[in-house]
């Protein structure tokens, strides 16, 4: 085997669905932008947060589908295989069901969260309302694509994931504009695209069914240790996701209490991450299914290789957007936002912008290495640690707000100095953690 032609087999997919994510998020804006008022805009960007935080808080169901698939694909288990996809889909439409029974309740605590303006709120509730029963479909979608990952076919999940886009986007479109539909047709073309995308991934998924088909039946879904061993590697993800979530929120939160160039302009700053994000996610991915491979089929001395090439890669990655931010961070600013004091306001904590390559890297490849191996209890030590470590050191931020104001100092050091630091070294933390879990509690020396 290649690895390294295996390595971008299975990135470039990944990396090329990440980045295709943010296409229907600026189309639903730009569609909702020419609808005749700026309430459509506070409403679309109200709405589609809040059901992005929903969803993503189950995002659990993905990674750990991957790493229970790729442990079976290693063993070449073809009863494991369709236990982990009917495992999982169970568990994505029970999920995405009682979201379904749960809305109001859960409607209501994402309004409170965000205090929209009462014009905002109503449009934003008409969305949420619609697009709410795409939640099955999209938790089913979660882990199709988390088993086809595992199945080390990361071009399916992109095909998924893209065609998810184009059909919402052209959906959008003809029910808002030629339909006559307005805001809610954006609402209606997001709940369409979901349910297609659910039956593309089912056919696409029967494409790498194992002998026998992909449904186990129900005595084995429920038999032995599996559906244990299915829950409890998933509920160490979720809460994990939830701390994860937490930290994202509250860099935001802060930032708010700063006042509105402050906002912004961590808005612009966060897009750096975003971007990075994209690409180490995608090798994240290929980490996930290579490790789980080769962890399932016992081949150690692959296992390793796999790590060794995988971590040159990622520091590859990290070296080349350092270079990018080092020289273009200006340019890219220019061109997120034409507002002088937001340009000004980054200019001036831009430094954060350029760490963030060297000093996130870690965090992203570990974690695909751990879900590859289903060490999930290990991220979830190693993210508790690392949020406990930012929310301690934001609290001098957290204290400071009854002074306000865009350039608050704690003591000599801006409150967004603390802001980014603290995130920065949340995420090396997490990082450096998982580095050392690996390499000493697991025994596999990669360097």
């Amino acid at each position: 085997m290649n690895l390294n032609r295996e390595i971008l087999r299975l990135s470039i997919p990944a990396i090329v669905s990440n980045v295709t994510v943010p296409l229907l998020g600026l189309c639903d804006t730009a569609i909702s932008g020419h609808l005749g008022s700026a309430v459509f805009l506070a409403a679309i960007a109200v709405g589609s947060l809040m059901i992005s935080v929903l969803f993503r808080l189950f995002g659990f169901l993905r990674m750990g589908t991957t790493g229970l698939t790729a442990n079976a694909f290693g063993r070449k288990d073809a009863c494991a295989i369709r236990e982990a996809f009917s495992r999982s889909l169970f568990l994505g439409f029970i999920l995405g069901f009682s979201m379904v029974i749960c809305q109001y309740p859960l409607l209501q605590s994402m309004l409170w969260l965000v205090g929209a303006d009462p014009d905002t709120a109503r449009y934003a509730t008409s969305y949420f309302n619609i697009c709410i029963y795409e939640a099955p479909a999209q938790m089913a979608i979660m882990a199709i694509s988390g088993w086809l990952v595992g199945m080390q076919s990361t071009v399916r999940a992109m095909i998924v994931a893209i065609s998810v886009n184009v059909v919402n986007i052209i959906a959008s479109y003809l029910f808002v504009f030629p339909l006559g539909m307005g805001f809610t047709g954006v609402a209606y073309g997001t709940l369409l695209s979901n349910w297609f995308g659910f039956a593309l991934a089912m056919i696409l998924a029967m494409g790498l069914a194992p002998e026998g088909g992909l449904w186990c039946g129900w005595r084995a879904l429920f038999k032995g240790g599996g559906m244990k061993k299915f829950f409890s590697v998933n509920s160490d993800l979720f809460i994990r996701s939830a701390c994860v979530m937490a930290v994202t929120m509250a860099v935001t939160a802060y930032s708010a209490r700063l006042g509105a160039v402050a906002l912004a302009s961590n808005a612009v700053m966060q897009q750096f991450f975003t971007f990075f994000s994209f690409f180490m996610d995608g090798y994240a991915f290929t980490g996930e299914a290579l490790c789980g491979r080769f962890a399932g089929a016992h081949n150690m001395a692959m296992l390793r290789k796999s790590v060794r090439y995988l971590l040159r890669w990622s520091a590859g990655i990290a070296v080349v957007f350092l270079g990018l931010y080092l020289i273009g961070w200006q340019g890219v600013v220019d061109m997120l936002t034409d507002d002088i004091p937001v340009r000004e306001f980054v200019a001036q904590y831009h430094l954060w912008i350029i760490l963030i390559p060297p000093v996130t890297v870690a965090a992203f490849i570990y974690d695909g290495f751990f879900i590859g191996v289903t060490r999930t209890r290990s991220m979830l030590v190693a993210t508790l640690i690392a949020s406990l470590l930012f929310f301690a050191a934001t609290l001098p931020v957290f204290r400071g707000y009854h002074h306000g104001g865009d350039t608050l100092l704690i003591g000599s050091i801006s409150a967004m100095d603390i802001i980014w630091a603290s995130f920065l070294i949340y995420l090396l933390a997490r990082g450096m953690i998982l580095a050392v879990i690996w390499h000493r509690s697991l025994g596999m020396r990669t360097i």
